[in-house]
């Protein structure tokens, strides 16, 4: 059974920002801030001690930043998803983010608009990343097009369908009214596709449909 509070390790090593992020996630009553770190390497420990659903790491730590705890939570943590925060609107680390494991990326100076809503897309397993990086990895995806990458043919046309619309945050709902079918035949696609493509959510399916050319532009 789910739970209905969704317990955070909050990682950052200014205290300060951690007591003012940590009173915009506690004032939700369905968010519970239950341990902090100073630095990626306490973080690390503490998910291994902690009862922790969800990870929120700074992206430049001391000791472990958050990509390199990123990295190792996701190997040694698997159901544990994981929130990068930033200072800075940066492809570079946007990218290392995703790659690293991260389901979703937090510019600090919106934290206060942003965090709370990233917290519950990545507990739906929806990915949430600031708005210019859709445009920053859609435009990616377009120049690796150009010189000739192509996305692996793996889907039916149909599941290539829905994947595109998951990608684009369209509820099983608004899929099945799109495409004219049931929502119990969406959820049938979309457990064929995360089987066929080894995946397990949303934020994963969606790094797929940009990998491989799926989004619209």
């Amino acid at each position: 059974m789910q739970r209905l509070t969704t317990r955070i390790l909050l990682a950052d090593d200014h205290g300060l920002v951690r007591r003012g992020l940590r009173l915009i996630l506690d004032a939700q009553p369905d968010l519970e801030v239950v341990a902090e770190a100073g630095d990626g390497a306490e973080a690390l420990k503490l998910a291994s001690t902690t009862d922790i659903d969800l990870a929120i790491l700074d992206i430049s730590m001391p000791r472990m930043t958050g990509l390199q705890a990123t990295r190792e939570l996701h190997r040694r943590h698997a159901d544990v998803r994981v929130l990068i925060l930033s200072m800075h609107e940066s492809e570079q680390y946007l990218y290392e983010a995703l790659r690293a494991g991260a389901s979703g990326y937090v510019v600090k100076k919106v934290a206060d608009r942003d965090l709370v809503e990233a917290c519950r897309a990545t507990m739906r397993g929806e990915p949430f990343l600031y708005p210019s990086a859709v445009t920053a990895l859609i435009n990616d995806y377009l120049r690796g097009a150009r010189d000739g990458q192509q996305p692996r043919d793996l889907l039916t046309p149909r599941e290539t369908e829905v994947v595109k619309l998951v990608a684009e945050s369209y509820t099983n709902r608004q899929i099945a009214e799109a495409l004219v079918i049931s929502e119990k035949t969406v959820d049938r696609h979309r457990t064929n596709i995360l089987e066929k493509l080894g995946m397990r959510d949303r934020v994963e399916l969606t790094r797929y449909a940009i990998r491989n050319g799926l989004v619209e532009a």
